[in-house]
């Protein structure tokens, strides 16, 4: 019998181009939405898609809000701030003397840029040595103060910034981490003399040992604080105007969730709050149809995103840069490519085709949607036939071909080819650098895509899939029938639950056993009491613990599991060994003689998601011409084919589609290509399995 639930929950996940937004009913039954996103206030769109929920239940956004018990919210407001560099004027305030922490980064070499490359730009922080200003103040690694702080300094430094038009402080004190009373002093102070700035500090971003990444860490929070914070003040207020009572939680960049008044002034745990969502959902679908190893892509209308997950483990990682900028938060191991519906094509300085990373976004859009001028991938997808112009989301956006035709012109002239071959051009470059960009992520790890099953996801994911796997070998494409609310769908896939992380470093043989349990037990005391906030009884929690463990003399570490209880000395030799067992699966090789140090402990806090299941759809054969909804041309290879187009509401379960083929759903279109061979399941998976003569004709 199926668990009931007491009450609606909602997923609404904001991206570049639309807003998608996913209801799990009292049954467990999904049903999706979709409303274009409103870049100015992407509050509106919010509301817009709760407003296409609540006509399709028969109500109002109020009605409709009153049977919600949680609202689970995901956006890329922060990553979008800071990628464009439009973030808030910011200053920061940090021990006298160590104001050059940012510049000096422990001597990093960018990450992005050649070993060869001798002209190394210099890094350029999100905060100019003008306005780093030091405090007098001091506290050494045992938490001890030995410099008190100078509050005098604090109001001169604050007031100084404020007329400089400082919208955002980043308060950043040495080894705060292990005593916090300065900076809450000094960040206390800095509201009362500037009560409208933007105040965040480092213990609360990151509290942990190393300089500058807590310090950048905490830097790119306050850079894009004021917006993220300004947009979910807003966005709370006007769901509680609308009666919304129960419980408001933000997708994390760690693949959890957190209440909505802890973001506020931790804004730097947003970035990558919508994709991170999506691997979750690449897990339910692997597990579904048993499948371990998978690599799940979003492409969505501006980045395409790709997760490479082995036994069902989402991959996470506080080895984050995003361009000069160090993330040491934990975050989903994604990798992200400029390439998405919206992604606009160009002729380059060298006279060559060049396709993102500039998007056209929602506004002003693609060419078709009648508002924009540059040509874009969707705009490639349309002339070739794979997106149909009458019926994109469910015929609510008549697009326009001629427009599109119009627009890729700018690239056809210069090129000297026709309208249609610079589309195929277009859709050719981008299959090609996502491709790319999956091979990178694989065999960084020593993986093999062939070895992998694909799963796309996002609104592009499913037109763009098949081919992706024909360039890379790969033989099956699962395009799952939540593909276009991937991210969405990933946010009721995972269970709801918070990461802890504490500063900790000590040999293994000399660690202080009663302080190591002591930081658990505080860290299980705030997890209890988060989840006591949303209504989650402490009953219904999993608490897993870890440590950050390497080698001595070693630059990066290990994560590893530690037993709960209270923790002896038997315990702790366990949990070492178990990191020479780890390090030896991750690296091939282990040094159980080597000392070994503790640097940070880890508590993640779970609670079961709610139940829910997909819809299984009608049994049929697997002949589809039930289905079959029109004819139309569409170019493949470099010729227009009359391919059939199916009906998505028609198609039934054991259907078998022959490539080429196309399937038209209100949120998605699926292009099967030539040499795949499609098969739907029971709940409307698109599992395309590629030919072996195709895979014999690869590469001519």
């Amino acid at each position: 019998m199926k668990r009931k639930l007491a009450k609606k929950r909602v997923a609404i996940d904001v991206g570049g181009t639309f807003t998608d937004c996913l209801v799990l009913d009292e049954l467990g039954e999904l049903t999706k939405f979709k409303a274009s996103t409103t870049p100015r206030d992407p509050s509106d769109g919010f509301m817009h898609a709760l407003e296409k929920a609540a006509r399709h239940y028969q109500s109002d956004v109020r009605g409709l809000l009153a049977t919600v018990d949680i609202l689970i919210h995901g956006t890329t407001l922060a990553t979008n701030t800071l990628i464009t560099g439009q973030g808030a004027r910011t200053g920061m305030i940090t021990t006298k003397n160590f104001r050059d922490v940012l510049e000096l980064r422990r001597g990093i070499k960018p990450v992005d840029i050649s070993l060869y490359n001798v002209f190394i730009p210099p890094n350029r922080p999100l905060v100019p040595r003008s306005r780093r200003l030091g405090i007098e103040e001091r506290v050494v690694y045992t938490g001890e103060i030995v410099t008190p702080l100078n509050e005098r300094e604090v109001v001169e430094a604050v007031t100084k910034l404020k007329q400089d038009g400082v919208e955002a402080l980043a308060v950043c004190f040495l080894h705060s981490y292990k005593n916090p009373k300065n900076e809450l002093r000094a960040a206390a102070i800095a509201r009362q003399v500037a009560p409208d700035m933007y105040v965040t500090t480092s213990h609360e971003t990151l509290p942990m040992w190393r300089e500058f990444e807590r310090f950048n860490t905490t830097v790119v929070g306050a850079y894009v604080g004021p917006v993220v914070s300004h947009y979910l003040t807003k966005l709370k207020t006007r769901l509680e105007d609308a009666g919304f009572k129960g419980a408001m939680l933000m997708m994390l960049a760690n693949g959890l969730v957190q209440p909505v008044e802890k973001c506020i002034h931790r804004a730097v745990h947003l970035l990558d709050s919508g994709p991170a969502a999506a691997p979750s959902a690449a897990v339910y679908l692997g597990k579904l149809l048993n499948r371990e190893n998978l690599l799940a892509v979003d492409m969505g209308g501006t980045s395409f995103d790709v997760s490479l997950i082995k036994g069902w483990e989402i991959p996470t990682t506080t080895e984050n840069w995003d361009g000069d900028q160090r993330i040491a938060i934990k975050m989903v191991d994604l990798e992200t490519l400029g390439a998405g519906g919206g992604s606009i094509a160009a002729i380059d300085s060298l006279g060559l085709l060049k396709v993102g990373p500039q998007s056209a976004g929602a506004d002003p859009g693609p060419a078709c949607y009648g508002r924009g001028t540059q040509p874009t991938v969707t705009d490639a997808d349309v002339l070739l036939g794979y997106i149909p112009h009458d019926y994109f989301l469910g015929g609510e956006i008549p697009l326009d071909l001629e427009l599109a035709k119009k627009a890729m012109n700018v690239v056809a002239g210069p090129m000297k080819i026709s309208p249609i071959q610079a589309a195929e051009a277009i859709f050719k470059s981008v299959n090609a650098g996502m491709a790319d960009k999956i091979s990178e992520v694989s065999t960084k790890r020593g993986h093999d895509v062939r070895e992998c099953v694909l799963v796309a996801g996002g609104g592009g994911g499913p037109t763009h899939g098949g081919f992706i796997a024909d360039l890379l070998g790969m033989p099956t494409v699962v395009i799952p029938s939540f593909a276009a609310l991937f991210s969405a769908f990933g946010m009721f896939a995972m269970d709801p639950g918070e990461d802890f992380v504490r500063a900790f470093f000590a040999r293994s043989t000399g660690v202080d056993l009663d302080e190591m349990n002591r930081l658990f037990q505080d860290m299980e005391r705030e997890a209890k009491q988060s989840f006591r906030d949303v209504g989650i009884a402490e009953k219904a929690l999993t608490l897993k613990r870890t440590a950050d463990i390497r080698y001595v003399g070693q630059f990066h570490e290990v994560e590893t599991e530690v037993p709960g209880g209270k923790l002896k000395r038997a315990q702790l030799d366990a949990t070492v060994a178990r990191f020479s067992a780890r390090h030896e699966e991750l690296f091939t090789f282990a040094m159980p003689w080597q000392p070994v140090e503790i640097l940070s402990l880890r508590l993640k806090a779970t609670a079961p998601r709610a139940p829910f299941h997909l819809r299984e759809i009608v049994k049929g054969v697997s002949n589809p011409k039930a289905a079959l909804k029109r004819r139309r041309k569409c170019r493949f290879d470099g010729k227009d084919i009359d391919t059939p187009v199916y009906d998505g509401d028609r198609i039934q379960g054991g259907n078998v589609l022959m490539g080429p083929a196309i399937v038209e759903e209100a949120t998605m279109t699926v292009v099967i290509p030539k040499g795949f061979r499609c098969q739907v399941d029971a709940y409307k998976n698109y599992v395309l399995t590629r030919q072996k003569k195709a895979a014999a004709t690869r590469g001519r």
